[in-house]
């Protein structure tokens, strides 16, 4: 892949950034959880740096070992007694706050579009309506638990909608990038994911986001 231009990498840099300490700040600050996710970021730079994922005529798809081993781990948070124990006891209202970093996420996608290294349908311009929970994601924090003037079953729709609307670029970023079952932007695919720092969104941002709406809904419906 070409070099791109510098302000997309430090606004994703931006993003990610901002991503992780707003996690960390949920979780109460809690050391064994940065330390988790920062080895898994250095790890998968490593890889991702050495041009392991720019391969992509194996099978099973290298890219799977970007997003699925922490979807893994986050389905053993919700099975386990020690993982239901940790996620109750983050915080659900910095969880909320956490999803204005995808506004930059959404700007710099669409930036990567505008360099022809991911589909149109990745952008806002496209199928990804994904921008609109991180415009809307203040106004539920401030209004849902600043203000408490949404109800329960408010910020529980809320948070299913982003949640469909995560899921729903995710295959469509899955889809369209050249891999054996490839469906979608032949003329264009999705390339910007298979090299570092854009590896980060599937292996870091996009794990980070689901936990964030799955935390949440779960607070909702069984704490609250």
């Amino acid at each position: 892949m070409n070099r791109l231009p510098v302000y997309i990498e430090i606004l994703f840099i931006f993003g990610t950034l901002l991503t992780i300490l707003l996690l960390y700040k949920s979780t109460n600050y809690s050391r064994p959880s940065i330390i988790i996710v920062l080895s898994w970021l250095a790890l998968q730079s490593i890889v991702s740096l050495s041009g392991f994922y720019t391969v992509t005529n194996v099978r099973p798809p290298r890219f799977a070992l970007l997003l699925l081993p922490p979807i893994a781990f986050i389905a053993s948070m919700f099975f386990t007694k020690n993982g239901k124990r940790l996620i109750d006891g983050y915080d659900v209202k910095t969880l909320t706050l956490l999803h204005i970093v995808r506004i930059p996420i959404e700007f710099t996608l669409y930036w990567l579009f505008l360099q022809n290294v991911i589909p149109k349908i990745m952008t806002f311009e496209g199928r990804n309506f994904d921008i609109l929970c991180g415009l809307t994601a203040p106004f539920v924090y401030y209004f849902g638990y600043v203000k408490n003037m949404l109800s329960r079953n408010v910020l529980i729709a809320w948070n299913v909608v982003c949640l469909l609307l995560l899921v729903n670029i995710v295959i469509t970023a899955v889809l369209s990038a050249p891999l054996p079952f490839q469906q979608f932007a032949f003329d264009q695919p999705n390339i910007a994911m298979l090299y570092f720092p854009y590896t980060l969104l599937p292996c870091c941002l996009v794990p980070i986001v689901l936990l964030a709406h799955l935390v949440a809904i779960r607070r909702l419906l069984i704490i609250q």
